[in-house]
């Protein structure tokens, strides 16, 4: 069963940025399409960002637009996502999670395998 591993989350000030990644542990990312949800306390998960395997098409939610933007190492079997210009409401669990099917969907339940999740902060 495919795993992933979520990293790069924390606390930081307004305006600030962060790098998240997902890593996969045992088995190659290459053949499934990724996603990073997020879920605030009190509110349901919600779809940041997706990339397909191959990177050509990516996805972003509106909360993300113009602020976000998600990337994929082959070689490092590392999916990433920047966030730039962050706000209190980006304070949430970020989780990635992945499908074989190569499109890229907004949708939880379209998402068989799921990471932990990392802890994302925004405060001053």
């Amino acid at each position: 069963q495919l795993q992933v591993v979520e990293s790069g989350g924390g606390l930081v000030q307004p305006g600030g940025s962060l790098r998240l990644s997902c890593a996969g542990s045992e088995f190659s990312l290459n053949n499934y399409a990724l996603a990073w949800f997020r879920q605030a306390p009190g509110k349901e998960r919600e779809a940041v960002s997706c990339i397909t395997r191959g990177g050509s098409i990516v996805y972003y939610g509106d909360s993300a637009k113009g602020r976000f933007i998600i990337s994929r190492d082959s070689a490092k079997n590392t999916v990433y996502l920047q966030m730039n210009g962050l706000k209190p409401e980006d304070t949430a669990v970020y989780y990635c999670a992945s499908r074989r099917n190569n499109i890229c969907v907004p949708s939880v339940t379209d998402y068989p395998y799921w990471g932990q999740g990392t802890q994302v902060t925004v405060s001053s």
